[in-house]
């Protein structure tokens, strides 16, 4: 009895790494795919902005359509499933050095059309490269293996009653979650949307997320005014919200294996990493806001990166705190608070203020460093106060990340 709990919990920890490096290879090729768009657009569409609107509109919903029929879902029975996913993610770190390598050439260079298409095929070439990886897969599937003779729980069916599975299953969960009281909800229980939001932890976590993501969204989504503003060339502002989607991807890759190091190596708490970014974060908007030559670059990164790293630490911090039947949904209720957070900031507080400050000068565009100081000292002030309000959930997760440790170092020991 003792063999097979450890064994359904090493099954369970393999479900779940599987799991979270599909969540960060997917959330990488998310922050990538604004440049891989740009790519195409320069190549294809270049001067005909309606046109690239409409194939935004019509391409993702068609491709959703024609391949949802070869969507399946398989359990991670071995270790080599990892070896895939750590093929999936070079080669979207490939694609992210090739399109930035593109990016600098475009900004020394003036490529002619034949160049953009003779690019952009090569890119085509690097993003079909996962099928190889998918041809392989279902190769090796077909291919018996002697994992049964090692593992007879997770390869045979009758090593276990049926009816015993669903108890186990149970107490190995026990192991890893602390049961709970009537009247409280503790940390990492299965909790539905409601339960979720009866508690402290997700309104930590959302307000968190509405400082970090929400300035970070408002940074982006008016990158080209503050460019224009401090006198940056239109190649330059291109160059900036092309590079953006680069280090939203570094941000949401690197952010989502480095924190999973630490977690699963050293029994870090994951909320720790939202902290840090958050903190980077508000030092990236003070240099956008100083205005110094250059300022546009750096602030840029430091926002990126971390932007994209909040979009890499929140889902699993969602699955870890609030357990994984109703992760979606508790997932995209805290995802609100990014469009949220940016309509505020963007629209009522960089937008109110590029205006008056225009307003003064009687024009409608609005030169100089005073028209975006103080906006971005007030983004800087938001992202202080998420790093103090992501402080306080790494506080009051500490024990879930402490159990969550323990459970690994038992399942080490076994």
């Amino acid at each position: 009895m003792h063999l097979q709990l450890v064994l359904l919990l090493k099954w369970y920890q393999l479900q779940q790494r599987v799991c979270f490096f599909n969540c960060v290879i997917c959330q990488g090729f998310l922050g990538i795919s604004g440049a891989v768009l740009i790519q195409f657009y320069q190549t294809l569409f270049k001067g005909e902005p309606s046109t690239f609107l409409l194939m935004l509109a019509l391409l993702p919903t068609l491709l959703s359509l024609v391949l949802m029929c070869f969507v399946r879902v398989h359990h991670a029975q071995s270790k080599d499933e990892k070896g895939y996913l750590n093929g999936f993610s070079l080669i979207s770190l490939i694609v992210a050095a090739y399109i930035m390598f593109l990016i600098i050439v475009d900004i020394m260079l003036t490529l002619s059309q034949w160049m953009r298409s003779l690019t952009l095929a090569v890119l085509f070439i690097i993003l079909s490269s996962p099928l190889y990886f998918l041809f392989k897969a279902h190769k090796d599937a077909s291919v018996p293996t002697l994992s049964s003779s090692t593992t007879p729980l997770l390869n045979d069916p009758e090593s276990i009653e049926p009816a015993e599975k669903p108890a186990e299953i149970q107490n190995t969960r026990v192991q890893l979650t602390v049961t709970t009281s009537k009247d409280s909800l503790n940390f990492g229980e299965e909790l539905n949307p409601i339960q979720a939001m009866r508690t402290l932890n997700f309104w930590l976590l959302f307000i968190a997320m509405m400082c970090g993501m929400g300035s970070g969204l408002a940074t982006i989504n008016n990158m080209s005014q503050i460019g224009e503003s401090l006198g940056y060339t239109e190649g330059e502002r291109s160059a900036l919200v092309s590079l953006w989607s680069i280090w939203n991807f570094l941000g949401r890759f690197g952010a989502g294996y480095v924190s999973d190091i630490f977690v699963h190596g050293k029994g870090w708490a994951r909320p720790l990493f939202m902290t840090l970014t958050l903190a980077t974060m508000t030092a990236g908007h003070l240099i956008i806001g100083s205005g110094f030559p250059g300022n546009l670059y750096i602030g840029s990164v430091l926002v990126g990166i971390c932007y994209g790293s909040q979009w890499s630490l929140m889902p699993t911090i969602t699955f870890e705190i609030f357990g994984i039947q109703h992760m979606g949904t508790i997932f995209n209720t805290i995802a609100i608070a990014s469009p949220l957070g940016s309509y505020v900031l963007s629209v009522r507080i960089i937008g109110y203020i590029y205006d008056r400050e225009g307003s003064r000068t009687g024009q409608h565009m609005c030169s100089g460093t005073h028209c975006i100081m103080l906006s971005f000292f007030i983004l800087a002030c938001v992202s202080f106060f998420g790093f103090l309000v992501a402080s306080c959930l790494l506080i009051k997760t500490r024990g879930i990340y402490a159990r969550i440790a323990h459970g690994r170092r038992v399942v080490c020991e076994n």
